[in-house]
């Protein structure tokens, strides 16, 4: 199964992340959020990169998820109250909105965090080029994929540096904060000469000259890659009907 998820083409892995988004907006129903999210745990772990993946998920999405959920269980309108302490109440109504926002946030976030932990940057970006999409669009989104990694990789180098010489970098907030502004000149320099080292170099491989262009990255896409997202498309519409009527 590793292998099949790994084979599949890049655009149709990015399909089924928007998959995920479409159903849990349109199903409103928080154990069925939920439940996509233990797919896509078990995907994780299928693909060989669950540690990560949960890992992004603690630090980025359960601080978010619990500030949400607490708003709404806390302030959301309702008629049927469960428990009131000084100005808080917790209504029904708020428990179940707090849980279907919540769990769709953690869904589509979840979803699209998997499909970067298994889909480097640069195979997304040429299937979108394959897709039709302009080099100069192509790589707009490459390089704005790749700005935070980028500077976070000069950010720490910078503080490496700091620490030969004698700066302290780690202890408490107030030393780290000591250390991070002095950080921000040379990492916004070293920014800037790096975009145009890469102007550069983009120019001197001819990425602005008129004419077709041929890439020594090949992408190849089976005959499942074509059927997926027709099968995505299919069960999204039924849904909708099945909303509406």
């Amino acid at each position: 199964m590793k292998n099949s998820l790994v084979n599949l083409y890049p655009l149709t892995k990015f399909y089924f992340a928007l998959f995920i988004a479409a159903t849990v907006i349109i199903v409103p129903n928080y154990v069925f959020a939920f439940a996509w999210f233990l797919v896509l745990v078990l995907i994780a772990v299928a693909a060989g990169v669950a540690k990560s993946f949960l890992s992004f998920i603690l630090k980025t999405l359960v601080i978010l998820l619990v500030i949400v959920f607490l708003m709404q269980l806390f302030f959301y309108p309702g008629e049927e109250v469960l428990a009131s302490w000084w100005i808080f109440e917790v209504s029904r109504e708020g428990l179940n909105y707090g849980l279907t926002l919540t769990s769709r946030i953690l869904a589509i976030g979840s979803a699209f965090i998997l499909f970067f932990r298994i889909v480097e940057v640069k195979d997304f970006v040429k299937s979108l080029e394959d897709a039709g999409m302009p080099s100069a669009g192509a790589y707009v989104v490459l390089s704005t994929l790749q700005i935070i990694p980028e500077m976070r990789r000069q950010s720490n180098t910078i503080m490496e540096a700091q620490k030969t010489r004698g700066v302290e970098t780690e202890g408490s907030i107030i030393t780290r904060a000591k250390a991070f502004f002095p950080t921000l000149t040379p990492l916004i320099l070293s920014s800037i000469a790096s975009t145009e080292e890469r102007a550069i170099t983009l120019e001197a491989r001819a990425f602005s000259a008129p004419g077709k262009k041929t890439s020594l990255h090949k992408l190849t896409k089976r005959p499942i890659d074509r059927v997926l997202p027709w099968i995505y498309i299919i069960i999204v519409i039924g849904l909708i009907i099945w909303r509406v009527f």
